[in-house]
């Protein structure tokens, strides 16, 4: 599938989910390190720097949230984290510490497959097409360089916070929807919208002087996001939209909003990454192989060996 390997880390202390994601990734063109517990996995990074990390929530010892939080502490890699259907409180909080994509188990691997393609074609890809300098409002973003600054301090952001702030920042007084946002930042025609919601929250703790007053990324209500900003300066060019909208506010408690996601390995379609083809999750141990490791039916082993994280 990739002209280029990627090394992916999994960590995850189910034997058989573990197997069930190596054979599809390795199927899909990756080299796979496997670590069973956290301290496995720091040391796994440490020693092979992987490109992305597929990082179960429930670990024995210390769990998936602090080898998050370890892990970003020390390099920006790209993290898929796997959590149970009912986690949604760790699922949530995964993502503020830094997590840039989620899969709820019981899942497809073809669909983890799909996000793993997805968080690291936009790794690679990034760089390759930056936009001008932008300058506003004391925030100094360079996405040749993938630095972004407010008042003269580096901001320390995530690839997806990164690119999300980027994406606000061309389009000043424009009122963007949470699913464009999805399309656009994370290239995914349909998903789980409350991950938009997350990283705004998120970008807004490290951006705003007041996160629970915002006035750089405000709300407007039934839309979704603008950033109110007027232009301070930009090099090389890259005008941007005219100011616009109207409603705007502080963002609502999480869950007041309707999300047009929908729920992942329940056996209704899975979103898969902008270009991809949506496919139906299959119940346990019926359809067709589709090419996975042997077994009885490659998703129903991941559902059966993940029911305890």
């Amino acid at each position: 599938m990739h002209s280029t390997e990627s090394r992916i880390l999994v960590v995850d202390d189910d034997p058989t989910v573990a197997e069930v994601v190596t054979g599809y990734l390795e199927r899909a063109g990756h080299a796979v390190d496997l670590a069973a517990d956290g301290p496995a996995a720091l040391r796994a990074a440490t020693q092979h720097r992987p490109d992305l990390v597929v990082l179960d929530l429930m670990l024995p010892g210390m769990d998936g949230l602090e080898v998050c939080r370890r892990l970003r502490a020390t390099a920006p890699v790209p993290v898929i984290m796997l959590t149970a259907r009912g986690d949604e409180d760790d699922r949530i909080l995964g993502l503020e510490i830094g997590a840039d994509d989620y899969v709820t188990k019981p899942f497809s691997p073809r669909e983890l497959v799909l996000r793993v393609e997805s968080v690291l074609r936009r790794a690679r890809t990034a760089p390759a097409r930056p936009g001008p300098r932008i300058s506003r409002s004391g925030i100094a973003l360079d996405p040749a360089a993938r630095t972004a600054s407010k008042d003269g301090h580096e901001l320390a952001l995530t690839l997806r916070e990164f690119d999300l702030l980027a994406y606000l920042l061309a389009r000043p007084g424009e009122a963007i929807s949470r699913e464009r946002l999805m399309h656009e930042v994370w290239g995914w025609e349909f998903g789980d919208l409350s991950t938009v919601t997350v990283h705004v929250r998120r970008l807004r703790g490290k951006i705003e002087t007041d996160p629970a007053k915002p006035v750089l990324i405000r709300t407007v209500w039934g839309v979704g996001y603008r950033f109110e900003a007027e232009a301070e300066g930009e090099a090389e060019g890259g005008g941007a939209a005219g100011r616009g909208g109207v409603a705007h506010g502080a963002e609502p408690a999480h869950g007041a909003e309707p999300y047009g996601g929908q729920p992942h390995g329940d056996g209704s379609h899975v979103d898969g990454p902008h270009g991809a083809r949506p496919y139906e999750a299959r119940p346990n141990g019926s359809g067709p192989s589709d090419g996975g490791p042997s077994g009885a039916g490659p998703d129903a082993a991941v559902r059966q060996g993940s029911n305890h994280g």
